[in-house]
């Protein structure tokens, strides 16, 4: 049986709205129940994550993107090769410009409003699946702490 690890340390939190996710750290530290240590940015073949338990440190969203509220976001790299992280956003509502990327809601709710290219509004909760396109933008209204694992 696979051990579930909890990736421990930190990474620096993502510039939002110069690409969407953004900035990168390394999953790193020490902890998770192998006693993980530093992966580099790299996941264990064979290994179970639980993406709910990855530290995110968060930081407020520049004043010129928030629409309402006093959102953070944060990210994490949990692989640098295959541009797999996670990201997360408190409460509140907030304007961006998305990258190419996909991902699934792991947490929380929210809708994103698509402004460019004008299209309908998406309501976000766990198990959701997106796709995004570089350029998009967006606004992203968080009514309960989101979190997201994406491929970009």
């Amino acid at each position: 049986m696979n051990d579930v690890i909890s990736l421990g340390g930190r990474g620096d939190a993502g510039g939002i709205g110069d690409g969407g996710v953004g900035g990168v750290g390394g999953v790193g530290g020490v902890g998770g129940a192998g006693g993980v240590g530093d992966l580099g940015g790299e996941l264990d073949p064979g290994v179970v994550y639980t993406a709910s338990a990855v530290p995110v440190p968060l930081t407020p969203v520049a004043a010129a993107q928030v629409v309402a509220g006093d959102p953070a976001t944060g990210s994490i790299d949990l692989d640098e090769d295959m541009g797999l992280g996670i990201w997360e956003m408190t409460p509140g509502a907030m304007r961006d410009v998305e990258i190419d990327e996909v991902f699934v809601v792991v947490a929380g709710s929210a809708t994103v409003e698509f402004v460019k290219p004008a299209q309908p509004s998406i309501e976000l909760r766990p198990g959701a699946i997106v796709r995004l396109e570089a350029g998009m933008q967006t606004v992203w209204t968080v009514r309960e702490t989101l979190r997201k694992v994406y491929l970009a």
